[in-house]
């Protein structure tokens, strides 16, 4: 009958098979030049109208309407209605959806409480209204940041503004959790208009171009403006990271690592594939993937558009703790 190996014969062998088995024995990582350590992927899966996110974010919505010309109303013609389930209207007929609206789609007024929500508009317009007495209107490329905290009420309209021509829109909502201690503070607003935006940009050694938003946490060393002062966005310690990236065709980009315990998710919303390290994806896919190793991104052959939704888990493990004190 064979002897059971010893823990010291174990690791004479591993000696003997090379110093990097050793290291990840030892410590779980390898010695392997960082520059050709592949990311763990894990979790692809296919995007539906509620896009799956990991902590601290709760949620995470992409809307895109084809929505047709504006009355004086700013709404469609009464004309395309029939068939709708008014009020709740949420399945693409005619290649849009009025939501909550019953003259101008979108969502009128409802309450939040006790997070944040993250509004990144590409395309088209909305219109904001709240309990506190602000309005406005923001669009192509602005971001509104809401920390709801004790409560707000508000209104996101999306008007068709055009009478002569369509009025696509798209738009990502992201809803961001609060720290315990600051689930009740006063709601705060802030708006990211698209000019103050940096806007970081790669050429690589093709001559192929990647431009990433910096919308929260920083690329490099471009720095997106300030969350609301509440956000765990404002601590940089926590990494929050949002960012929409757009790739030309065959182009290829190198996603900074980030520090071990991040989570961090790829959302591939628009093109024909992705190769994400070694593996590739196809469009309307998301991978949460390793963010402690850098993350080597190249298009297919067409233009990809990405977006990245990163933050410290610790700090969801902390407040979950909190709550089950």
């Amino acid at each position: 009958m064979k002897k059971p190996t010893d823990r010291r014969s174990f690791i004479q062998k591993l000696a003997a098979a090379g110093s990097g088995m050793i290291l990840a024995a030892k410590t779980g990582f390898s010695n392997q030049p960082e520059e050709m350590q592949q990311p763990k992927i894990k979790n692809v899966r296919p995007l539906g109208f509620q896009w799956v996110t990991q902590d601290p974010f709760l949620f995470c919505v992409h809307h895109e309407d084809k929505f047709p010309k504006g009355n004086d109303r700013m709404g469609p013609d009464p004309s395309e209605f029939e068939g709708r389930d008014m009020g709740q209207d949420f399945m693409i007929k005619d290649g849009y959806r009025m939501y909550h609206g019953r003259t101008v789609p979108g969502f009128p007024g409802h309450p939040h409480r006790g997070f944040e929500t993250i509004t990144v508009v590409r395309e088209g317009m909305v219109d904001h209204s709240d309990s506190l007495g602000a309005a406005g209107r923001y669009g192509d490329g602005d971001v509104q940041w809401i920390t709801a905290g004790k409560g707000v009420q508000h209104a996101e309209m999306f008007p068709l503004i055009h009478k002569d021509k369509e009025n696509p829109m798209e738009l990502f909502q992201i809803w961001l959790n609060l720290p315990a201690k600051n689930k009740m503070v006063d709601p705060y607003f802030r708006m990211l208009w698209a000019d103050t935006i940096p806007l970081h940009k790669h050429k690589d050694s093709n001559g192929k171009e990647t431009r990433v938003e910096v919308i929260a946490g920083k690329i490099d060393g471009s720095k997106a403006p300030a969350p609301p002062p509440e956000s765990w966005a404002a601590e940089e310690s926590n990494e929050i990271g949002v960012w929409n990236i757009k790739m030309d065709a065959g182009a290829k980009w190198t996603l900074p690592k980030a520090s071990p315990g991040v989570n961090r998710t790829v959302y591939f919303y628009n093109g024909d594939s992705l190769k994400i390290g070694d593996q590739v994806i196809p469009n309307y896919h998301s991978a949460d993937v390793q963010a402690d190793v850098e993350v080597v991104l190249e298009s297919g052959n067409k233009a990809a558009d990405i977006l990245i939704l990163q933050a410290d888990r610790s700090q969801s493990l902390w407040f979950n703790m909190v709550l089950s004190s």
